[in-house]
């Protein structure tokens, strides 16, 4: 995968985030089955608390008008059982409109059994809760202006609490007061924990779909790669024999007889080079043993070669902790080059003159370094790093040269480096430089076992959690 590969697929990815179209997105969303049942389970919970007071206790209520309340959610739900296919997934409008309706039914139910005097005034938090789940902030501040709306009026204005016969409760004024301070409270506080939660959530399933996207796409193009190199493995004698007797008989030397056969095997080193390649676009899939494999060095040759036209040195050591620990060889896999590559090209956008990759290893271990020579990470950015959309500053050096390289990070491609590596068994540490100089430091480790290349467990079969 080229370098040229990495951008346009970075820059399809910020396009598609910033625009808020990424594939299979559907936050903000709900199914009508879900708000359905919630109410089916809400409307249980009411009808069985107006009956218990009312025929368990003894108190007397306006049974007539509670049930008529609680009648006429439960015809909105069977209308829009009937109305809807159950799998609907209702645009946040709808769906607040729909949890508006639910916040109103229950301040008229609270307003026939006392207001905030009835301890079920909690339940206003439930659609407030879900809408902060769920819905856009636009539609969470409207409907947890209703609540508040609500909790006021139904604090002045309601009907007696229903209570024993003959006897008219008489809370004092700050208890009731009290009681709505802290449901105003209570709403605000559950609105922005279950909005702020939600967002993370939110925000992190769509960086690991950026993820999912990017190691897709690196495979992909792995797949391609490995295809043409076997391509040109298998290729190379039969066009080779082609060109020598192409050479044979542009001489025009031969008898008519030696013609015959020089064009006899023409023919079959045609049909020849014909069946290697039919053979291999059968089997896209099917890579070269030999070319999947390579050493240590040669692996971070390849990641750093796509970044040395930048305006910085690239010093690569590889150095053996062990005496007699010999240089593993790495399995070619798309999640090391991208996520290296990541972390490598970072680190020459911020580096002043060098960027260093020093790899260690010994018998049971395979530790890589890189360092520069740059600015290195705040303290603010340094506990955030390696989490999606935190990023640290616009890049500098590339600004003048290509404009749209210039952009404001999005703060995934540190997300994105740090969790291909670490499916492939990584450890990967950031900070800044331990030696008393500027610039960042990234430190990689994983068990040697899990990176290593051997051909009885082809690179698709290891897993950060599996890798022998």
């Amino acid at each position: 995968m080229t370098m040229t590969d990495d951008r346009v697929a970075m820059r399809w990815l910020r396009r598609n985030f910033l625009a808020g179209r990424m594939p299979g997105d559907r936050s903000g969303q709900v199914r009508l089955q879900t708000l359905v049942i919630l109410r089916w389970l809400a409307i249980a919970g009411q009808l069985g608390a107006v009956l218990f007071v009312h025929f368990g206790l003894g108190f007397p209520l306006p049974l007539g008008l509670c049930l008529a309340v609680i009648a006429a959610s439960a015809w909105l739900n069977v209308f829009l059982t009937l109305r809807y296919r159950s799998a609907t997934r209702l645009p946040d409008w709808q769906a607040a409109v729909y949890l508006a309706i639910d916040l109103a039914q229950l301040a008229v139910l609270l307003f026939l059994t006392g207001g905030l005097q009835n301890p079920f005034a909690l339940l206003f938090m439930a659609p407030v809760t879900i809408s902060a789940t769920t819905l856009s902030l636009a539609s969470t501040s409207l409907l947890l202006a209703q609540a508040f709306t609500y909790v006021t009026l139904l604090s002045w204005f309601h009907m007696p609490l229903p209570w024993r016969p003959g006897e008219t409760p008489e809370l004092p004024s700050l208890y009731v007061t009290g009681h709505w301070v802290a449901l105003l409270l209570g709403l605000g506080f559950m609105a922005a924990y279950a909005w702020r939660v939600s967002q993370e959530s939110r925000r992190m399933s769509a960086a690991l779909a950026a993820t999912q996207l990017v190691l897709s796409r690196a495979q992909r193009l792995s797949a391609l790669d490995g295809l043409a190199a076997a391509a040109a493995h298998e290729l190379g004698t039969p066009l080779g024999t082609i060109s020598l007797v192409s050479k044979e008989l542009m001489r025009g030397q031969t008898s008519e007889e030696e013609m015959k056969e020089d064009l006899a095997l023409l023919n079959s080193q045609a049909e020849r080079c014909k069946d290697i390649l039919s053979r291999l676009s059968k089997q896209p899939d099917g890579t070269d043993v030999i070319y999947s494999r390579l050493p240590l060095h040669a692996l971070l040759d390849e990641v750093v070669a796509p970044h040395r036209d930048m305006d910085v040195g690239f010093h690569i050591e590889v150095l053996a902790d062990d005496e007699d620990a010999s240089e593993p060889e790495i399995w070619r896999r798309p999640e090391m080059l991208y996520g290296l590559g990541n972390f490598i090209e970072n680190a020459a956008d911020f580096a002043r003159e060098e960027v260093r990759v020093a790899a260690h290893y010994g018998k049971g271990h395979v530790t890589l370094t890189i360092t520069d020579d740059g600015p290195g990470f705040t303290p603010d950015v340094l506990e955030k790093l390696g989490e999606p959309y935190v990023t640290t500053r616009p890049r500098r050096k590339r600004a003048m040269q290509d404009p749209e390289a210039g952009h404001e990070g999005m703060g995934l491609g540190f997300f994105i480096g740090k969790t291909l590596l670490e499916r492939t068994g990584a450890t990967v540490e950031i900070g800044n430089r331990t030696d008393g100089k500027a610039g960042a430091r990234l430190v990689m480790r994983w068990p040697r076992r899990s990176i290593e290349a051997d051909p009885a467990f082809p690179p698709e079969a290891l897993t950060a959690s599996d890798p022998d």
